[in-house]
This record gives C-alpha cells, structure tokens and sequence, in this order.
C-alpha cells in the first residue's frame, strides 16, 4: 500500500512538473514571438495575434437631435430628455457635445447667450438671457468613444524594411506588402509611424514627410528637411478587426515562392 502511495506521489510530482515545465516553455516562446519579427515567428509555426482593442483617439458622433422649438421658455435639448426619448442612442459618458442651429450655424456663431451647453446637462437656450428675448432653434449631437462606435481596430506587427540612407526612409504599402504575404489586410484604416530608437510619433519628430496615409504608407525625404536627413521609423496599420492573416502554411508557402 506504502508502494503504490509512493508510486503515486512521484508520478504526481513527475507530471505537475512536465505540465509546468510545458507552462514555461509556452510562455518563453510566446514573449520570443513577440520580439522577433513575422517571418521569425511564422517559422517557428506562430501566427503573431493582432491586438484589438478600441483606441481612445477614435470618436463618433451621435445623430443629430431636435426635440424642443424656442417656444415657451426656449430651446431645451436637454440630455436627460434626448435619453429618454432616443434610447440606446447616445452612449453613457459623451466626450464632447456640438450645437447648431437647423440652418448649420454653430452655437457660437450664432452669437446667442447659452445657458448650458456640456455632455452632462445638455444645451439650453433660455429666452430670457436674449437681449431681443429670442432663441434660435437649435440641434444637437454627441460624440463618443468606441465600442458606441462599432467595431474595434487591429493593429499590424511594427515595419521597418527602410533606413533613412540614400534618399529617406521609405515604408511604402506597396514593398511591405511583397516582403509580408497576407499579414497586412487589404484596405487599411489607419498608420501609425514612430521613431526606432525613442518611440517618438513622426508628428512629434518636426521632420516633414512626403507620404503619410494608410493607403501608400509612409516616406520620408531628405529634401524635404531642412537638416538635409531623416530619423529612423517604424511603421504599423489599423485593419478592422474582422481581418484575419492568412494561415501560417499558406504564408510559408508564399515566402518560400
């Protein structure tokens, strides 16, 4: 009985530590995968995972609102109201609130005295604050953060096939697409561009650039800049997050072409 308690215990020991041994394994590759780049990873067998997430600095705005004339007191297009007569219309904490009047004049314009105007009460124009004791009538619209907005964005690995020799950096679209089979989605949203050494976004960086957008990607020429040459970038892109890289077999395949 002591044998087979014995037996039992070591072969207990024996498999928690296989399993954990097997943990370790599988992290230390998982962060490996991370600091190599695709193809690295591809031949490894791991299909790097695009991150999706919503980012803070994409926002929507809400339909436009009208619920109230400048009658009686005035124009009340208060959030509370609008809430409650447009359910699931607005998100729970608007970022920012807009007001014009229904011929497209904005509140401030229009040069009237508002007595609230924030994403927590509203807007309201009272007509007794009016010197000619009137109020246009106005619309308003919020503007929120995702998920209100829909679906998130996925982001690319960071690129950086270009060093800034020769004429400039050069993150074209077009090349990275060729030396990355399948791992860029077809019709970007967005670019990101930082610098190699300091992470600093290239809008920070002062330098000019002659291509900037998630459609051609991303150059920067040494004419352009009054130093006469560029810093070093990296470069990466906002699918939607519906896309999905092509299988690791199939990629394989392609490189090996």
């Amino acid at each position: 009985m002591i044998k087979w308690l014995s037996v039992a215990i070591v072969a207990g020991l024996v498999l928690e530590s296989s399993q954990l041994a097997l943990n370790v394994s599988t992290s230390t590759l998982v962060e490996r995968s991370d600091e190599t780049d695709f193809a690295s990873s591809l031949s490894l067998g791991i299909m790097p995972e695009l991150p999706c997430y919503y980012p803070t600095h994409i926002r929507c705005w809400t339909d436009w609102f009208d619920r109230d004339n400048p009658t009686g007191t005035g124009d009340w297009e208060t959030l509370y109201n609008l809430r409650i007569e447009n359910p699931e219309k607005i998100c729970p904490k608007p970022v920012q609130i807009e007001a014009q009047t229904l011929s497209g004049i904005s509140a401030a314009a229009a040069g009237e005295v508002i007595y609230r105007s924030d994403t927590t009460s509203g807007f309201i124009c009272r007509i007794k604050d009016q010197p000619d004791k009137k109020c246009n009538d106005y619309r308003v619209r919020f503007s929120c953060h995702p998920p209100f907005c829909g679906a998130g964005v996925c982001w690319t690995q960071w690129y950086d096939r270009d060093d800034p020799s020769g004429t400039g950096d050069w993150e074209l679209l077009s090349n990275l697409r060729l030396e990355n089979p399948g791992a860029i989605c077809d019709s970007p949203l967005y670019i990101e561009v930082v610098t190699t050494d300091t992470l600093t976004p290239a809008i920070s960086t002062g330098d000019s650039f002659y291509i900037f957008n998630p459609t051609q990607g991303f150059v920067c020429r040494k004419t352009d800049q009054p130093s006469g040459t560029c810093r070093d970038y990296k470069v990466r892109f906002g699918c939607p997050c519906s896309y999905k890289p092509l299988p690791v077999k199939e990629i394989l395949a392609q490189l090996s072409d």
